[in-house]
Formats: C-alpha cells, structure tokens, sequence
C-alpha cells in the first residue's frame, strides 16, 4: 500500500474501532443502575460496572492516541470474546447472534491490530524513534 495512504489510514482505523468502545463507556454511565442489572441477570457482579466503564473509555482513548495499541489491542480482543460469550450467547435471538458475531469481528480487527501495531502516526511510533 501507497505510505501517504497507509499513514492516515492507520489513524482513521484507530479512531474507527475504538469509538465504539468510548461511545458504549460514556452511554453506561447514563444508564449505569439498568447496566448493573443486566449485569447480575448474567451472573456478572455489579460491581465490575465502574471498572467495565473505565476500561472501555480508557483503552478506546488510548488506542487514538495509539499508545501502549499492541497490548491494548490483545486486551480489546480478549474483552469482545468474553463479552460475546457471557452476554450474547442466546442463538435464537436474532439480535443476539449479530451481537455475538459483531465482537467476534471486532475482536479479529483487535488481534490484528496487535499484529500490525499503530502505524506512523502515534504515540507508539514516537516512542520508537
């Protein structure tokens, strides 16, 4: 690929794939007490509300920047697989599975993103320099 291509298209990618998780952060706390009950109607301890939040918006933020991006990555795609397991597993719900299938997609752009890092313009290639 063209490297004046490729050097915005690693950003965009970035800011692309990690909004979901800011957006999805930021919209739990509005609706932090039904989130909580989801949570425990999934056998979820509630508790892990405020540290879910934390992690969604702090590793989404991150991920912009592109610091830290290839352990962060990993950790997104770990976090897409279990959310989809725990939360998203009722197949005959049609919602459900495009849920289920949604983070498992998210999860592979996440793995691949550990593989490839964050590209020319980020934190993370500052630090290499």
């Amino acid at each position: 690929m063209n490297e004046k291509v490729a050097t915005p298209a690693f950003a965009v990618a970035r800011v692309l794939m990690a909004q979901v998780f800011i957006l999805s952060g930021l919209s739990k706390i509005g609706a932090a007490d039904a989130i909580r009950g989801y949570m425990e109607a999934m056998h979820v301890p509630g508790a892990l509300l405020w540290p879910t939040i934390a992690f969604e918006i702090g590793a989404g933020l991150l991920i912009v920047l592109g610091y830290r991006t290839r352990i962060l990555a990993w950790l997104l795609a770990g976090f897409c697989v279990a959310t989809a397991l725990i939360f998203h597993h009722q197949f005959s719900d049609q919602m459900q599975m495009t849920h289920f299938l949604k983070n498992i997609a998210m999860a592979g752009g996440w793995v691949l993103l550990a593989c490839v890092g964050a590209g020319p313009l980020s934190l993370d290639a500052r630090r290499g320099r």
